[in-house]
């Protein structure tokens, strides 16, 4: 038995409790058109209502069309996630009234959706899926601050919009919240779905309740349109205690549809949560079931790319570099091409033959690309599929670091340079004049010169104290404008002074 004042130190109760979660999650696909017309499906657009007509409208006498592209994104996304494919799904009716409807209705999926069973891990532990079914988008509903009115904009109406379910198979906040990370990770390496939280492209629904110790399943509670990972989280950890507290105090949960209010930091009772009785679904009249889907999933697996998981594997067994720098690259699928684009080009730079010889490269690639170039993608907001530098320029930048023709100050001004302009590396050293000298006659000049001046510190060295060596070596730097290699400077140096 979990008790449940594991999950957080703050919310600790009386009895011991074991949280079951199960999740429902909806993300609007990546289609040129909505579902059932031929409108722009542009989650971009600003002005209200302009990508509308009479069939997302629902103006009479107006027949919806199914988008085959949205159907083929659904099984696609059965596929990589270890589902199955019936061989016929359905649409139905599900009936309920909302001012962002436009037809009192939605088109939706009840008993046979496109996708059925499936399972997604989460550090070890088998998620299971129930089904992934597929439906339009309601509209949205704008509330100006201070008005006693609403307005609604049916941009959104008639979206492809993909709804997944879970089983009540996850134990804790943390462990929600990683579900939905990784989901959101497996679509956009798909390329179906954006699904960007705080651009509504993707909402978590939390379905919640405390087993008691003797084994009873409590009243399931939802918690709705959850638009970040960490309202996923904080709604979960707030809905915990207080379903305990409310269950210590002797009362009952009643099942019910809450809210989560970000500012308070809490949930808020919305409505007493509907059944699927409650919808009154009927196979929709107007659309055609569909078939032959097991022909369309076999033709679309090959088409399923490398998926999260599998990359990180192989990038710690082919790459072996540390499990955070690949998490972080793997997080984003664009970061994660260029990385091996890079590495690819460094073959072509070094003709480097064998992986543990790369072994060096790799690290100061990844050094760069997590530091310094993501740095200069986040200040500039510029996305790695826009930045300027090639893969091809960024693997002979890290070569002219690796064979120590560039310093690392120089490496900084030359990546800068190469970011805003998308210039060779080497004519940016060359411009610039930013070649590190290496050749010990012409450092030999620089030193002789900074010894000279420089009386007490040299003093100071030849006395014991290691620490005037690097005053030093900076004023040798200094004195040749940054161009010298310092792990020359300083063994010319320590030769110098110790005669």
């Amino acid at each position: 038995m979990e008790r449940f004042g594991i999950l957080r130190s703050d919310l600790i109760t009386q009895m011991e409790y074991k949280v079951v979660i199960g999740l429902e999650i909806h993300s609007e696909l990546k289609t040129e058109s909505k579902m059932f017309c031929d409108c722009l499906n542009n989650p971009e657009v600003q002005e209200a209502n302009v990508n509308v007509c009479p069939i997302c409208m629902a103006q009479p006498g107006s027949l919806p069309v199914i988008n085959q592209k949205a159907v083929d994104f659904v099984i696609k996304t059965g596929l990589a996630l270890n589902c199955k494919i019936p061989d016929r799904a359905k649409f139905d009716r599900k009936n309920y009234f909302y001012p962002d409807l436009p037809k009192g209705y939605q088109i939706s999926q009840y008993d046979l959706p496109l996708v059925l069973g499936g399972s997604l891990k989460i550090n070890g532990q088998k998620i299971r899926i129930t089904r992934i079914h597929l439906e339009e988008d309601t509209g949205k509903l704008i509330h100006p601050q201070g008005s006693n009115y609403s307005l609604v904009d049916y941009n959104r109406a008639g979206v492809p919009l993909m709804e997944l379910v879970t089983e009540p198979d996850i134990e804790s906040s943390q462990q929600a919240r990683q579900f939905c990370e990784e989901l959101q990770l497996i679509l956009r390496y798909l390329d179906v779905s954006e699904a960007n939280m705080e651009k509504g492209q993707m909402r978590c629904e939390v379905n919640i309740s405390l087993k008691s110790e003797k084994g009873e399943m409590g009243t399931k509670v939802e918690i709705k349109n959850l638009n970040s990972f960490r309202a996923v989280e904080r709604s979960i950890d707030y809905e915990i205690k207080r379903q305990a507290q409310v269950l210590d105090s002797g009362e009952e949960i009643i099942q019910e549809t809450r809210g989560w209010d970000e500012n308070k930091q809490k949930t808020f009772s919305q409505r007493v949560k509907e059944g699927s009785k409650d919808y009154r679904y009927f196979p929709e009249p107007d659309l055609p079931p569909l078939n032959n889907l097991s022909k369309a999933s076999s033709e679309l697996l090959s088409k399923i790319p490398e998926l999260p998981q599998a990359k990180r594997i192989r990038f710690e067994q082919e790459y072996k570099i540390p499990v955070d720098d690949i998490n972080i690259l793997v997080s984003n699928k664009g970061l994660s091409d260029y990385f091996e684009q890079v590495v690819s080009e460094l073959n072509t730079w070094l003709k480097i033959k064998s992986i543990d010889d790369k072994q060096p490269l790799i690290k100061l690639t990844v050094n760069y690309l997590l530091t310094e170039l993501q740095k200069l993608l986040l200040d500039s907001k510029v996305s790695i599929n826009d930045c300027k530098i090639s893969p091809e320029n960024f693997a002979e930048f890290i070569t002219l670091i690796e064979q120590k023709e560039i310093s690392s100050s120089a490496a900084q001004t030359v990546l800068k340079e190469m970011f805003e302009t998308g210039v060779d590396p080497s004519n940016i050293v060359e411009e610039k004049s930013l070649k590190q000298v290496s050749d010990e006659g012409e450092l030999d000049k620089i030193i002789k010169k900074v010894i000279k001046d420089n009386s007490k510190p040299v003093g100071d060295f030849k006395a014991g104290k290691e620490n005037a060596l690097q005053f030093l070596v900076g004023q040798v730097m200094a004195a040749s404008r940054g161009q010298a290699n310092p792990q020359i400077v300083e063994e010319i140096l320590k030769k110098k002074l110790r005669k």
